[in-house]
């Protein structure tokens, strides 16, 4: 069995869930690399993993689809058997973005498959793993760690059903880490702003200026590494006392300021 704590990430090929991978590595994580459809983009954070010294594996999986998700995890016990870390970081914007008064049910659905029922029973059925793999002493210290947005509490009406997601990963956060304290399964949420990644899309000029003004009192755009140090602080125990904790990686956006 290998003998570094294993992490798999979600949607861990681009953007934040890169930042993801790379920072596990450093933290001295083997890491399983997982991607939907872009296998280039996997295999590039795999080669940067491999070439930082450290072990990785891709696997492609569609976390909305539950054949994807089992095979997913078959593939990872089989390559490094255990599973000490899982990042709930996959998630998708709505294939179009409408209005609240129209989206469409195949919009809601798409989103909310990948975004909310996915992770809901990837974590349930990593949680059994893990619960197992405590009894036969195989993993120290298991977490599960959620990467949802600021936009769990904050409306966008031409995207409801990503908030809508995002605000249903938050209480997936307080009822898995209610239910798994006992098993010593710290379960936590990280909260993600305004990040730069492929994701903004045209929408990269309206937050240029937002920053600008003052949108967020640090006034930068957030980095994928910066969300990746905070689930490394987490996964190398650092908050022992805690969970169902939500770390806010935001440049002070959820700050009330007068």
């Amino acid at each position: 069995m290998n003998e570094l704590p294993v992490a798999l990430v979600t949607g861990g090929s681009r953007g934040i869930g890169r930042g993801i991978c790379i920072a596990l590595t450093k933290a001295g994580y083997a890491v399983l690399v997982n991607y939907n459809t872009n296998m280039d983009a996997a295999e590039a954070v795999r080669a940067e993993i491999e070439q930082l010294g450290g072990i990785a594996e891709t696997c492609p999986a569609d976390i909305g689809q539950p054949g994807h998700r089992e095979s997913l995890l078959d593939f990872t016990l089989e390559t490094f058997g255990r599973i000490d870390l899982l990042v709930n970081n996959a998630g998708i914007a709505p294939p179009e973005r409408l209005d609240v008064l129209e989206t469409t049910e195949a919009n809601y659905d798409c989103v909310l498959d990948t975004n909310l029922k996915g992770p809901f029973f990837l974590t349930q059925a990593v949680a059994q793993i893990m619960i197992n793999q405590i009894d036969e002493k195989k993993i120290e210290r298991p977490a599960i760690i959620n990467i949802s947005s600021i936009s769990a509490y904050t409306v966008s009406v031409n995207r409801a059903e990503y908030c809508i997601s995002k605000a249903g990963l938050s209480m997936l956060t307080a009822v898995f880490a209610t239910r798994l304290a006992e098993y010593g399964i710290g379960v936590y949420e990280i909260r993600p702003g305004v990040i730069d990644t492929d994701m903004v899309g045209p929408a990269r000029a309206k937050y240029d200026k937002l920053i600008a003004n003052g949108l967020t009192p640090i006034r930068r755009w957030g980095k994928p590494e910066d969300v990746g140090r905070a689930v490394a602080a987490i996964a190398t125990g650092q908050f022992p006392f805690s969970t169902g904790e939500v770390f806010n990686v935001d440049g002070g956006f959820h700050l009330r300021i007068l």
